[in-house]
């Protein structure tokens, strides 16, 4: 039996600057309900949209990147609060997550609030397509964004209970003390995120090595299965014993 078609999805790594300190990330906690990584910490995203792609023939440019890129800007708006790639007020912007959360349209709410998108913000930094997962398949892009100034999260209390900056080392250490649980792909790219004191840094790093799919396999080493990736793709981590792996 063949597997299911990917959903395609996006997802953006939000970074603010810290004075004297590494950037920090803008966190999600999913509700434990979730079916997919329930219970784990992830960077906001989700599936884009018929909407996503509406507002993506709007614009110019590869039309599956573009909508990537609007939906990775709608579902930080809607999880979070936060205002990613979107020129608009900052005051307007609860009331923006509130209706965005209720599915009105992101371009008829933008136009509404005097606002722009500003889709240059959000920098290609990975693409990752699992194949095997215990449920559904995503075709998730991910991206590098500033965080905008004063950027203040706001939890959605349904699809997640907690939004919160954290360094990408202090993720990884709350996961491996077992404070915090946090699925294959989200833990390789706080790891190759947490190489770099800078978003500069990271913007740099994600600029000279190439965007392919990243669909892991499983390799027998030393009498014990592993989930690798690609090693020439920017990841200082690309081997992980497969019962020490948690996939979604």
């Amino acid at each position: 039996m063949s597997e299911p078609e990917a959903i395609p999805a996006a997802t953006v790594i939000v970074m603010r600057e810290v004075l004297g300190g590494p950037p920090e990330l803008l966190m999600v906690e999913r509700a434990r309900a979730m079916k997919f990584a329930g219970g784990a910490l992830v960077f906001p995203g989700g599936r884009i949209d018929p909407g996503d792609r509406a507002l993506a023939a709007l614009h110019p440019g590869d039309p599956d990147d573009i909508a990537a890129r609007i939906a990775a800007v709608r579902e930080t708006l809607e999880e979070a609060g936060v205002a990613v790639g979107l020129d608009v007020d900052g005051a307007a912007i609860p009331e923006l997550k509130r209706r965005v959360y209720a599915g009105e349209p992101l371009g008829a709410l933008i136009e509404e609030a005097g606002g722009a998108l500003r889709l240059d913000a959000l920098v290609p930094f990975a693409r990752w397509l699992p194949h095997g997962m215990p449920h559904r398949l995503f075709d998730t892009r991910f991206y590098l964004a500033r965080a905008p100034e004063g950027a203040a999260p706001m939890v959605d209390g349904n699809e997640n209970v907690r939004v919160f900056w954290a360094s990408a080392r202090a993720v990884l250490d709350a996961a491996d003390a077992g404070e915090a649980t946090i699925i294959f792909p989200t833990r390789r790219n706080l790891e190759r995120i947490a190489l770099f004191g800078a978003f500069d840094e990271a913007v740099a790093h994600a600029n000279a090595h190439p965007i392919r799919a990243v669909t892991p396999w499983i390799e027998t080493r030393d009498g014990a299965d592993h989930l690798c990736i690609p090693d020439d793709l920017g990841y200082p981590v690309t081997v992980e014993r497969l019962d020490r792996t948690l996939r979604a």
